[in-house]
Parts: C-alpha cells; sequence; structure tokens
C-alpha cells in the first residue's frame, strides 16, 4: 500500500513523518525522511486506523488531515463461550436442567455473522446460543459458523457438550458369601445415572485384611463397587454402609446392609410326595445374612451338592436306608464350625391306647390310633373296621386324623353289626405296619316291665287317645325311653246314606295285626296323647320300656275306653228345675183359686169338694174358726157354752171333695150344721224334693 503527502510549497529541506492512530486513539510514528511516499507492505488487520502526515522545515512544520484506512479481514477461527463453565476431558459438560448460553465471537471485518448447528443440523442464527433447562437429550456436539459477507469467506468451530443427569432412587446394598462361605463379599449398585457414581464402603471393620489400594480403587466413579471381606474377625450384626456421589446432586447418597449369623439350628424333615413315587428330605437354615450354605450326606452315595438357605434330596420311593442317618451340613460365613441335623429313617410303629374296648350297646365309642414317634411320614393313617372295609367319614364313622395319629369313633354301636376286630394302618418309604383292636359291643340290661294303667279316648270324636302306664321298681331305674305301639284291630263302616250321627254298625272288618311303634325318649315322662285317629276304627295299645338297645317285655294290649257321659248333671238339672217351677206355680194357682172361690165355685168345688162333703177334713187352725151369733149366745172353742142357738165351725174341705156352688140346708140331719159360705181357708202345702 503507497501513501504520498503532497506538498504545495515550502522551503527546503522537508522531512516527513507520518503517524498512525489507532480506534483507541494511540499515536504511534510508523516512518521519517525526506521522502513523501510511504510504501506499506503486508497490510493486515492492525494497520487499520487514522493516518496523517506531518511536513517540516527549519522554519515551520504543518499536519495533513487524517486519512482513514479500513482493512478488511477475517473471519478468523470462532471462540465459543460457555456458561456455566465446566471442562471435562471430553469438552465441555452441564447438568440437566440447568441454563446454558454459548457465546460465538470471530475476528472480522465487517463484523461477521453467526449460525449455530447441533449435530449438523442449524438451530440458531446470532452470536449467543442459549438453551433453558438443559436435558440429556441435548447431548452432543455444537458448531459455530463465522461468514464475512464482504470477503464471502467463513469459519467454523466445533465444541462437544455432555449433560450430565444423576442416578434415580439412592444406592442398593446387598451382602453375599465368597470363597465357598468363607468370606464376604459387599456389593453396591447405582445403575442409571451420567457420568457413573463414585461409590465406596464404610464401616467399623471395612478395612480389616483390605488394602489401601482397593479401598481408592472402590471410589472411582462406577455404577457398582464390590468389595471382598475375608470372615476373619467379622462379627454377627456388623453394619456396612455404600455412600454415593454424582456431579449433578448437590448431597450425597447411601444405602447400608448388615450380616447375621442365621438363628437357632438347622430344620430337617421327611416327605412323599403325591404320586408316592419319591421320597423327599428338606434341609433348611434360614434368617442369616447372607444365605446360608446347605448340602446333603447320606449312605452309599446318597448326597447332593451345597445350595443356598434350604437343600431337597430326591429319593425313588423305597430305595431310602433304614436306620442309616441322612446328614444335613451347613455353613455360613461367619460361624466357623459347621452345623448338621440329620434324619433316620425307619419304618413306623403304631401305638393304641387299648387294644381292647368294651362298650354298651347304643353308646359311641373311640378307637385310637398314633406314630410312636416322628418317624418318616407316608401314607396318611387307614382305618378298617369288623369287616375289613375302609373306613370313611359316615353317619356310621367318624374320623379325625393327622399326620401322627388318627381316631376312628363308632357311632350308635350295635352287638351284631359292630363286634370284632379294628385294624389300623400306616406306611411310608421305609415300610408298613398295623395295629389290632377288639369292639365288644354288649347289650344293656333288659328294663322293668311297664304297665298301661288308663287307655281312653279323649272325646267323643275318637281321634284321641290319652294314655298313662307306670314302670315297675321305678326306683331302681335301668331305661332309657319307652316304645309306645299300636295296631288296628277292626273298622266299622258307615251305612251308605246315613250321616256321622247315625252311624250303624253294618260290619266290623278285621284289620293288620301290625303294630306300629312310636319312640319316647324321655324316661321321665308317664302319660302321652295319640293323635289323628280314624274315628271308625278300633285300636289296640301296648308300651314296653327301652334300655338303649336293649327292649323290654310288652305289656298287655288294651282297647281305647269310651268317654263317661256328660248328659247325666244335665238332666238331673233340669229335671229338678221343672220341678220348682211346678211346684210354685200350683202354689200360686191353689191360692188364687181359694182366694177367689166365690168368683170360681166351680172350680173350687172340683178341686176341693162341696162344703158338707163328708171327706172334709178339719183344720184346726186358728183362722178357720168362726163364731156365728144367734139369739142364744156364743159357743167359745174353750167348750163353754151360752145360750141361744148353736152354730157348728166351719171345716175346711179335703182337696179330694168337691164343694157345692152354693149354700143350701142339708137334706138331712146327719149333715153338719151349715156355715158361712164367705169364712175364709188357710191352705198350706209343703214340697219336697230330692236329686239322685
Amino acid at each position: 500500500m503507497w501513501m504520498r503527502c503532497n506538498l504545495e510549497n515550502g522551503t527546503g529541506p522537508i522531512q516527513y513523518m507520518w503517524q498512525h492512530e489507532t480506534r483507541s486513539g494511540n499515536v504511534t510514528k510508523i516512518a521519517q525522511g525526506n521522502s513523501s511516499v510511504i510504501n506499506v507492505t503486508d497490510v493486515n488487520r492492525n494497520h487499520t486506523g487514522w493516518y496523517r502526515c506531518v511536513a517540516s522545515n527549519a522554519v515551520n512544520q504543518e499536519s495533513s488531515n487524517r486519512l482513514w484506512l479500513d482493512t478488511i479481514y477475517g473471519p478468523d477461527v470462532p471462540q465459543i463461550d460457555v456458561t456455566p463453565y465446566s471442562i471435562t476431558e471430553r469438552g465441555y459438560s452441564a447438568v440437566e436442567r440447568e441454563t446454558v448460553s454459548l457465546l460465538c465471537q470471530a475476528q472480522s471485518n465487517p463484523a461477521s455473522q453467526y449460525v449455530w448447528f447441533y449435530n449438523n443440523s442449524q438451530v440458531y442464527s446470532g452470536p449467543q446460543f442459549t438453551i433453558t433447562k438443559i436435558l440429556r437429550m441435548h447431548t452432543g456436539d455444537y458448531a459455530c459458523l463465522a461468514q464475512n459477507t464482504y470477503r464471502n469467506t467463513r469459519s467454523r468451530k466445533t465444541i462437544s457438550l455432555t449433560v450430565y443427569y444423576a442416578p434415580d432412587g439412592s444406592p442398593s446394598c446387598s451382602v453375599e458369601p465368597a470363597l465357598n462361605h468363607t468370606s464376604l463379599r459387599l456389593l453396591c449398585s447405582w445403575p442409571g445415572g451420567f457420568p457413573s457414581p463414585s461409590l465406596y464402603w464404610t464401616g467399623d471393620q471395612i478395612y480389616t485384611g483390605q488394602d489401601q489400594a482397593n479401598t481408592e480403587l472402590q471410589k472411582n466413579p462406577v455404577s457398582s463397587t464390590v468389595l471382598l471381606l475375608p470372615s476373619g474377625g467379622l462379627t454377627s450384626n456388623s453394619l456396612f454402609t455404600c455412600r454415593g456421589s454424582h456431579p449433578a446432586r448437590e448431597q450425597s447418597a447411601e444405602c447400608s446392609t448388615r450380616t447375621y449369623a442365621p438363628p437357632g439350628e438347622p430344620v430337617c424333615f421327611a416327605y412323599v410326595m403325591n404320586n408316592k413315587k419319591h421320597l423327599m428330605l428338606s434341609c433348611s437354615w434360614d434368617g442369616g445374612a447372607p444365605k446360608t450354605l446347605v448340602w446333603w450326606e447320606g449312605p452309599g452315595g446318597q448326597g447332593k451338592a451345597g445350595e443356598e438357605n434350604s437343600n431337597i434330596l430326591v429319593l425313588p420311593y423305597g430305595t431310602a436306608h433304614s436306620g442309616k442317618p441322612y446328614t444335613c451340613q451347613a455353613k455360613h460365613p461367619l460361624l466357623v464350625q459347621t452345623k448338621t441335623c440329620r434324619l433316620t429313617l425307619e419304618a413306623p410303629v403304631l401305638l393304641t391306647r387299648r387294644r381292647a374296648v368294651s362298650v354298651y350297646e347304643g353308646s359311641d365309642v373311640e378307637l385310637t390310633c398314633n406314630l410312636r414317634a416322628n418317624y418318616l411320614p407316608g401314607n396318611e393313617i387307614t382305618w378298617f373296621n369288623n369287616h375289613g372295609v375302609g373306613v370313611q367319614d359316615t353317619s356310621k364313622y367318624k374320623l379325625q386324623r393327622t399326620s401322627a395319629w388318627a381316631n376312628l369313633t363308632v357311632r350308635d354301636t350295635e352287638e351284631t353289626q359292630d363286634s370284632g376286630e379294628y385294624r389300623c394302618f400306616t406306611s411310608n418309604a421305609v415300610g408298613g405296619t398295623e395295629v389290632n383292636v377288639t369292639l365288644v359291643v354288649k347289650r344293656n340290661p333288659m328294663p322293668p316291665n311297664a304297665t298301661l294303667v288308663r287307655v281312653m279316648y279323649s272325646s267323643q270324636q275318637r281321634n284321641q287317645v290319652e294314655l298313662e302306664w307306670q314302670v315297675e321298681k321305678e326306683e331302681l331305674g335301668g331305661w332309657t325311653g319307652f316304645i309306645l305301639e299300636h295296631r288296628w284291630v277292626s273298622e266299622r263302616a258307615q251305612k251308605k246314606g246315613h250321616t256321622k250321627d247315625s252311624v250303624e254298625l253294618k260290619e266290623q272288618r278285621p284289620l293288620s295285626s301290625k303294630w306300629e311303634p312310636k319312640t319316647l325318649r324321655d324316661p321321665l315322662i308317664r302319660s302321652h296323647t295319640v293323635g289323628q285317629l280314624i274315628p271308625t276304627v278300633t285300636y289296640q295299645f301296648r308300651i314296653k320300656a327301652v334300655n338303649h338297645r336293649t327292649l323290654g317285655h310288652p305289656s298287655a294290649a288294651k282297647t281305647p275306653a269310651e268317654p263317661r257321659s256328660n248328659m247325666y248333671p244335665a238332666v238331673v238339672g233340669a229335671a229338678i228345675g221343672g220341678m220348682l217351677f211346678a211346684a210354685v206355680l200350683t202354689v200360686l194357682l191353689l191360692m188364687y183359686i181359694i182366694r177367689n172361690r166365690n168368683n170360681n165355685p166351680r172350680l173350687h168345688d172340683m178341686l176341693f169338694g162341696r162344703q158338707h162333703s163328708q171327706s172334709r177334713e178339719n183344720i184346726n187352725s186358728p183362722e178357720d174358726e168362726v163364731v156365728s151369733q144367734s139369739e142364744g149366745g156364743i159357743e167359745e172353742l174353750g167348750g163353754a157354752t151360752i145360750q141361744g142357738p148353736t152354730i157348728a165351725l166351719p171345716r175346711a174341705a179335703s182337696p179330694l171333695t168337691s164343694s157345692p156352688t152354693s149354700a143350701t140346708p142339708p137334706s138331712s140331719s146327719q149333715d153338719p150344721p151349715t156355715g158361712d159360705e164367705n169364712e175364709p181357708v188357710s191352705v198350706t202345702i209343703t214340697v219336697k224334693t230330692t236329686g239322685s
């Protein structure tokens, strides 16, 4: 580049000096001499700025106007700044859900234009690319392209951005045996994050028997870590903690695990599979951490390699060695000694409480059968009855059983049906056995005799019979109930066309002689009513006592008696009432006739006869004495006479005589004197009734 400084006039010699002023105002001298021309080679961006020429002589100096030199350059290789800044071996890193800003700067004149690319795909235009809440999916390569449109030149720079994210949850810990259950292996894992978390174990016994290099190794970022501890010096109930840290988490996370020996001793038992083809020996020792190693050792090479916590040895049915032990070995890393348990397989031995059982008829009896010891189980215990038939739960038999015993209850025993030998049987993979129980059912003693003392219809309808009975030597007891029997003797038919009130004994037909029983289970009752009888049938009844299944002798058969008639008291009462009514009515009638004899003389005479009848009776009642007056005097009752005509005393007529209609002088001198017809008559009648 050439620059010339033109001078119009001036006295020589003239000196020329060139000055350069930058954008920031710094002025530097770049050339000086007697030449008015300057040559700038290798022009670059640093030459950009103001240029001035200063001419001077011995008299004066003058400066030219400033000349702007604009140098076109670029773009340079872009510079990318990442905020927040985190550099790794693979490039830049950011934590998930942070806001990340990418700023691209490239020196250029004129200024560059910027374009951003993500994994070679354009995503943004501009110098600064911001990602709000960046996610793990945004991990990749980011490129910034700078362009100088004046020169039509480009430059590009690519960076790698990795998004860190923490694993979910927290670490998980476990402990397991190692080196044939002689050491412990601690396992800690925390998968899922990027990069892998840093895990390390802590504990009171964590460094026992472990070198420092192994301890430092477990702190390296890995998703899981394993720590091996020898069992020497370890105690039960030890606590181990695994701590994990991650750059995407502000706080660390941890998990813990414990080691402890299983309680008690190993447990062994044997059982037969349902198909009875295999015998299974089981051994277990649960409850420890880590799990126990269990294996079988048996006679004749019958054993099985170790398994954790439990082990089952399967033997073909019938191949077990009788009387020889099968040993289960159990080993735990925290225990020095190996634990064992043994099974000795033998054929079962059955026991019973009583070999011979005697009961009375009608009672329930229980036969027992149980294993002598906890032998190898096999088939369930089976009972066979006195006929050799296998017993099941029925109304006759009741079975109660477990794996160690079985009891048989025979209900409502009978002498002929239930007496005999009962057999209890069981077997296992080694052999079988049985035990016999003899059951003797005895008849109960003969109950006392019962006698019917009253058998009578309860009404005229003849459809119910009331019975009463008594028991001989009742104070001695010996019965549990009664059987009341009845049968039809004959039936009287009704005459056709007649009602029930006109029943005629047309014929008597003999009926069935079969006795129909009815059981009365209450031994204390002494009476019973039988209903729903047919009135036209004649029945017989008898009763016998029962002692469980033993029947007593029946009583004499009796036919029901007819009920007593209830008409007699009513008839007698009606008769007495009628007689009293008739007597009162007669008295009232007679009194009426006597008092009104003048009005009804004929009726009076018809009942009592005429006044001067020979049949009249004297009634020596004071009321019947009337004194008639005469010229000569009065006759007194005491027998004294008074002068004058004599008048006869009136007499009451007999009820059997009739009286005349009028008072006329007697035709004969023998008749008594005539009295006054109006004299009063008093009659007394006494009625006496008797009833039977």
